[in-house]
């Protein structure tokens, strides 16, 4: 078992990355007589929620559950009320603990509960997705949708443990693994060259899902995030950086309707998109660009625009997004690969070019 320190001014948080860790007591910051709400969703409970269940009975824990809609669709404030009245009825005080088992939807929904119930009770992350496990869980950024806005309405508020069962990857879908290396491959892109280098020799052994290398790759960008939060928990400077392709993305999802494209395959896209403009900025090399398409392609990613959207169609929506200030759009952009910068103000017309260039074509 891998463990990565989450380093907070106030507190400190593990997370906890191995095979077989539903299992595992010791992992679970509970103890006996503690009452506990598990929220999942009936794909993932099929797989897991007996087998947490039984681990926290062990515990001698007072078990509760709850099944949210599986999908992006359903991360809105509908969902979240069905968690507040489930507490309610069953009820659940401020010593409650919250779980959040499943991907990024239910981390983030249940994350969001967490900071708002009775004002904030206590939450464990058991991200069972590789985009979860890399990057949603892990930092304390919890969110709903609104249909004007990806993550519009939301808190920062820390879990106090993740755990991370690598084995849980084993009934994800292959589209949800490729997903996950999006996040997986950004964190090199913008903050480490060696991982990014790292990646284009391993990027196959985790396609398939090879425990050693997988384990390995998923410390590493727990790790690139952990200290991000540490320098910057709100979102105040640095740890803008991990958005790199992010606001191209949430224009794709959000213009499509929410599910249709998965977030790692919109943030694949979006991350050419930021790519394609520092090129046109001079600063990422053509061959620089090249090598961040082909380790994309290789995760089975999309690198191209949805062929339902045209450049127009991207503006109105990333006009929104959460980093504008001023009226002025702010994207991630890449000096190189493994140093990323936030362009401040970016000329909208050079923005609508990048996104040409990314758009296919009949």
């Amino acid at each position: 078992m891998l463990c990565v320190n989450v380093e907070l001014k106030e507190r400190r948080y593990p997370i906890y990355i191995g095979a077989g860790l539903l299992s595992d007591p010791s992992v679970y910051p509970l103890k006996s007589g503690d009452k506990v709400m598990i929220v999942s969703n009936p794909t993932i409970a099929q797989h897991y929620l007996a087998q947490v269940t039984k681990t926290l009975a062990e515990l001698g824990c007072q078990v509760d559950h709850l099944l949210l809609p599986d999908g992006e669709q359903y991360k809105n404030l509908e969902s979240l009320n069905l968690i507040f009245t489930a507490l309610l009825e069953k009820n659940h005080g401020r010593d409650t603990t919250l779980i959040a088992l499943g991907g990024g939807v239910i981390g983030d929904v249940v994350g969001y509960a967490a900071a708002s119930y009775q004002r904030g009770v206590r939450f464990i992350q058991i991200p069972t997705t590789l985009l979860a496990q890399v990057d949603s869980s892990v930092g304390g950024k919890t969110a709903v949708n609104h249909p004007l806005g990806k993550n519009m309405i939301g808190a920062f508020y820390q879990p106090c443990t993740v755990i991370v069962d690598t084995l849980t990857l084993n009934t994800l879908p292959k589209r949800e693994v490729n997903a996950g290396l999006a996040e997986v491959i950004k964190y090199g892109a913008i903050l480490d060259y060696p991982f990014f280098e790292w990646l284009e020799q391993h990027i196959d052994e985790l396609v398939a899902l090879e425990q050693a290398p997988l384990q390995q790759c998923i410390a590493r960008c727990c790790q690139i995030k952990a200290d991000v939060v540490a320098r910057d928990e709100t979102e105040k400077g640095d740890r803008a950086l991990l958005n790199l392709g992010h606001t191209f993305g949430h224009a794709i999802e959000t213009h499509l309707g929410y599910g249709q494209w998965l977030h790692g395959e919109a943030v694949a896209a979006g991350s050419m998109m930021a790519a394609a403009l520092s090129e046109m900025l001079g600063d990422l090399s053509v061959q620089d660009v090249g090598r961040l398409e082909k380790l994309f392609a290789r995760a089975n990613l999309p690198t191209l625009s949805p062929d339902t959207m045209q450049p127009e169609d991207y503006l109105p929506h990333m006009m929104r997004d959460k980093k504008v200030l001023a009226g002025k759009l702010r994207l991630v952009l890449l000096k190189s690969l493994g140093q990323a910068y936030v362009a401040s103000d970016s000329d909208k017309d050079l923005v609508l070019a990048a996104i040409a260039r990314c758009t296919q074509t009949d």
